[in-house]
């Protein structure tokens, strides 16, 4: 493919426009799927220009507000969160972001936010349950002489939104890597029950669909030519708390594999993005492990790092995301990358039936965590979003192994992040097998919940909060009241609301 032009669909040529012009196509009220996850893959020009449309129309007194509600895969970036959130531009935002301006008018009542497990937008959209979409914005890595896509960096709900879309424009982003084109596995057997049939995978190395996303021509209304990057976003070098966490997980990974309950080459590993999963991964590209694998949703510096040595064979995932240095590095060795990595839609690549059938090995961040072992990850003070869901639920309640993973305090040890019971449960304690902190890992398999309890204060909790959450779960005990899961129903959230009265969970002297 010839980067003069990526556009070799002659129909498709001839619909070549500006982003204003295509912006001028996407009407109040409208429904609109954008490709995009974790900063990868978005399209760049449209939003910017339909943000610039709404500003002006907005700022004409007497207007009705211009809004749409936005689809995505997951996160995308400035460009588009931000420019449409900040001229009020967002009614109704889905499944999952991570802007500080959408985050701030969610929190305020602004914006409707739908969180949805990323497993499973595309059968909420084809049930209908999400109303009609009107157009799909998408970002292509180019169009084929055909009219198929190349898709770009994510594929998230690319093909889904194309589908149920009744029109769609596409961005052609010649700033993408043209070596892309092969990387992709676009699954098109899905099916609503009673008619789904088993999804013929065994391995995360299985290719079951196709490289090009199907699209007729018919229904393309604009294409825009870019030129921009991803957005990538540096990652912090781990800090002394990741690392120990890092070393807790390898160890007892170590441990397992001596029992017989996990193989040599572990089990497909799933990782959240962040700094201590770079961490863990870093540790496993550094220890005793080969021949791994992975099943995941987002490829990071780490995983580069442990294909290029050679200790993870392959990784399977929707989308990348990457620091400036880990896109120069993927771009810099493409050819050997290509080989490894295989981007699927999300339908496939967060599946709870490949999720059991391969039995992942997940792991995932959370905001708090209870002594019982229900987790928090989304929500501040029970009532305030962070970013959302994501794909953890799908990865957790499936996968053979969910682990947990969290600084053991926060904002300056003003909270702990083991608290008597979570404000917002996202993963319940059925689902939630490991728990981590730099202070130590409380497995929890097999336990009752007075025996979890234990194990999580005793290993995870930081000492400043450790005699406080023992004599929480004594005094519960010796209340009279259920032994079962025991709690004081008058203090089980009293860590919280003193939190919000004072900024320190401890009380005071």
């Amino acid at each position: 493919m010839s980067d003069a032009t990526r556009i070799h669909c002659p129909k498709l040529r001839k619909k070549v426009m500006t982003a204003e012009a295509a912006a001028a196509l996407i009407t109040a009220g409208s429904n609109v799927g954008m490709s995009g996850f974790t900063g990868a893959g978005y399209p760049k020009a449209v939003p910017g220009a339909l943000a610039e449309r709404i500003r002006q129309h907005n700022a004409q007194e007497g207007n009705k507000p211009f809004r749409i509600n936005v689809w995505t895969g997951a996160s995308t970036a400035p460009e588009l969160d931000g420019t449409l959130a900040e001229v009020d531009g967002i009614e109704m935002r889905l499944p999952f972001q991570s802007d500080p301006i959408c985050r701030d008018r969610i929190n305020t009542g602004k914006m409707d936010y739908v969180d949805l497990h990323l497993s499973e937008v595309s059968q909420n959209a084809w049930s209908g349950f999400l109303g009609k979409m009107d157009i799909a914005l998408i970002e292509v890595a180019g169009i084929r002489e055909d009219g198929s896509l190349i898709p770009s960096s994510s594929l998230g709900n690319n093909k889904t939104w194309i589908e149920q879309a009744d029109k769609v424009i596409l961005e052609v982003n010649s700033q993408q890597n043209a070596k892309l084109e092969g990387m992709h596995d676009v699954y098109y057997g899905t099916a609503m029950p009673p008619n789904r049939k088993p999804i013929m995978m065994t391995h995360p190395a299985d290719r079951i669909g196709e490289a090009y996303l199907r699209c007729p021509a018919e229904k393309v209304i604009a294409v825009v030519e870019t030129n921009s990057m991803d957005r990538n976003s540096a990652f912090k070098a781990p800090d002394a708390v990741s690392i120990k966490i890092a070393e807790h997980i390898l160890e007892f990974f170590q441990k397992e594999i001596e029992i017989g309950r996990l193989p040599k080459n572990l089990l497909p590993i799933q990782s959240g993005v962040g700094n201590i999963a770079n961490a863990v991964l870093e540790g496993l590209n550094d220890g005793p492990f080969k021949n791994l694998t992975a099943f995941t949703e987002v490829i990071q510096d780490g995983m580069l790092k442990m294909l290029k040595s050679g200790t993870l064979e392959v990784a399977s995932s929707t989308a990348f995301s990457l620091s400036p240095e880990g896109l120069k590095e993927f771009n810099e060795n493409i050819d050997l990358y290509r080989e490894k990595i295989i981007l699927r839609p999300q339908d496939i690549s967060n599946h709870p039936e490949l999720a059991r059938r391969l039995g992942i090995i997940a792991m995932n961040g959370l905001i708090e965590v209870d002594i019982y072992g229900n987790v928090n990850s989304t929500h501040i003070m029970g009532t305030r979003m962070m970013n959302g869901i994501g794909g953890s639920g799908d990865f957790a309640r499936n996968g053979y192994l969910s682990i947990f993973v969290t600084p053991s305090i926060a904002k300056d040890g003003a909270i702990s992040s083991i608290v008597p019971m979570v404000s917002h449960v996202d993963h319940t304690e059925h689902d939630v097998k490991i728990i981590v902190t730099e202070y130590g890992l409380a497995d929890l398999r097999g336990k009752s919940p007075r025996k979890r309890a234990l194990e999580i204060i005793n290993n995870c909790a930081h000492p400043d909060y450790r005699e406080q959450l023992m004599d929480y779960f004594e005094r519960a005990c010796n209340s009279g009241g259920g032994m079962h899961t025991p709690h004081l129903l008058g203090e089980a959230l009293s860590w919280h609301q003193r939190y919000e009265e004072t900024g320190h969970m401890k009380p005071k002297n």
